[in-house]
Parts: C-alpha cells; sequence; structure tokens
C-alpha cells in the first residue's frame, strides 16, 4: 500500500502580508514558508500508520505544485519521515490547475490525503477535484483514519456528532483537525537522511486555469478600542445602539 500526501508551501502564519504596488500579486520577499499546517498533520498521520502497520505500508510520498522555492518544506517533509518527494515544476494558480497536476502523480497510489484547505487562500476545493481528476471516491471531513485488515476505517465530523464509515482503496482522504494531535518535528538525524532522499522535479502538463485573481486588498485598521466604566451600562447600550448599531 502506498499513501501520497499532498503539501501546500505556505506563507508563516506569523508573516506580515504585503503586495506588489499595484496589489495584484502577493509580495514574497521576506517571507518564511511552511507546510501547510492541515497537510503536516496528514503526513504525521501517514508515519503513524506506516509504523502500526508492521509493513503493510510500502512507501510514503509527498508532492507539491511550486516552483524551486519550495523545495526547503519538502526537504523538511522528507527529514519528518517521507520516503520520497514529487514537485512539479510550475506556480499554483488556481486550485483546478493543482488538482490536475497532482493527478499525473498519483495515479499509482492507494490512499491519497489532503488537507482541508490551505492556510494562505483557504479554497477547500483541491481534494474534491483530485478525486474527480482521478475518478475515485473522496471523503471529506477527516478526523480519523486507521486500517483494519484491508479497510479503511474513517471517522469525520458531522453536525451534531461523528459519523463512522469504512471505504476501500484507492480514494482521497480530505482531512481536518484531529487527524493526528500534533506534527512531528524533524530530528537531526532525519535531516541528515532527507539529503539522501529522491526529490523528483516533474514537468507540468498543460492545463486551463479556471480562476484568475485580479487585484488584492488589506481588510481595514480596527477602530481604537473605546473603554467604558463597568458601571456605566446606560453608556454601554447608548454606544451599541446608536455607534456600533448592533442593537
Amino acid at each position: 500500500m502506498k499513501i501520497l500526501i499532498c503539501i501546500s508551501n505556505v506563507p508563516d502564519t506569523t508573516t506580515k502580508i504585503k503586495f506588489t504596488g499595484d496589489s495584484t500579486e502577493f509580495d514574497v520577499a521576506g517571507v518564511q514558508w511552511i507546510i501547510n499546517p492541515w497537510d503536516e498533520l496528514a503526513l504525521t498521520r501517514a508515519l503513524e500508520l506506516k509504523e502500526k502497520t508492521n509493513g503493510k505500508i510500502e512507501k510514503i510520498s509527498v508532492v507539491s505544485v511550486g516552483l524551486k522555492t519550495a523545495e526547503p518544506t519538502l526537504r523538511k517533509a522528507l527529514a519528518i519521515g517521507a520516503d520520497e518527494a514529487f514537485r512539479i515544476d510550475c506556480e499554483a494558480k488556481d486550485s483546478n490547475s493543482v488538482a490536475a497536476q497532482i493527478a499525473e502523480v498519483a495515479k499509482d497510489y492507494d490512499i491519497i490525503m489532503c488537507g482541508i484547505e490551505a492556510s494562505d487562500y483557504n479554497g477547500s476545493a483541491v481534494g474534491g477535484m483530485l478525486s474527480e481528476f482521478l475518478n475515485i471516491p473522496s471523503v471529506s471531513s477527516v478526523s480519523n483514519l486507521d486500517i483494519e485488515n484491508n479497510d479503511i476505517l474513517i471517522s469525520r465530523e458531522i453536525d451534531g456528532g461523528a459519523e463512522i464509515l469504512t471505504t476501500k482503496i484507492p480514494f482521497v482522504a480530505i482531512v481536518q483537525k484531529g487527524i493526528a494531535i500534533e506534527p512531528r518535528i524533524p530530528s537531526m538525524r532525519g535531516i541528515m537522511m532527507a539529503r539522501k532522499k529522491p526529490l523528483n522535479v516533474v514537468s507540468p502538463i498543460e492545463v486551463e486555469n479556471l480562476t484568475e485573481f485580479v487585484s488584492f486588498e488589506l481588510p481595514p485598521s480596527k477602530a481604537a478600542c473605546k473603554m467604558i466604566d463597568a458601571e456605566n451600562v446606560k453608556e454601554l447600550v447608548d454606544l451599541l445602539h446608536n455607534e456600533a448599531k448592533v442593537i
């Protein structure tokens, strides 16, 4: 059994977001790039399954669509424990093109895991699109994944509770919080071994971009905080009614 983890190369959550002068592109100068947190948890769960199933999982691979700047992120995934990495050599433009590119690499894998969304654009679309390109089932909102005999046991959150189901391979698992408790930290040994693991650069296929970003804008600055005496309920109600207009 082989597992493929889809990796997004995203800015660190502490990054101060800036755009180019005409606000048409994200300014990457000085940005620290990391593995998308949901993808990192998916990789952690895949490694846990490999250790738990005693040889049933032959290989864990990671794949990302991106330019050479994405390679340090893939090297980190290798240092955490992935066996090999693929970088599809093109810029990620939209969910459709990313899913189509990954589908070319994912054809021979039994379980394909994607984070429920990327922490930069929050599109939440690649996993579902990928399953359509591959013509295999997908399961969304996966919070736990286990392998029992030849069946995949899945837990997913639904309104008011949880749903337990089984599926056969191949399939796409779109994972969310709960799939692993916390991401693994690369050890020094893992970092050294990652240098010898294969990082394959794959030529992209021709894919049409279905969406285009015309411009970006930052949210407006928050208004200054107005302090009100705890005993002055009348003033609070007046401000909520006449200034904030929420009551």
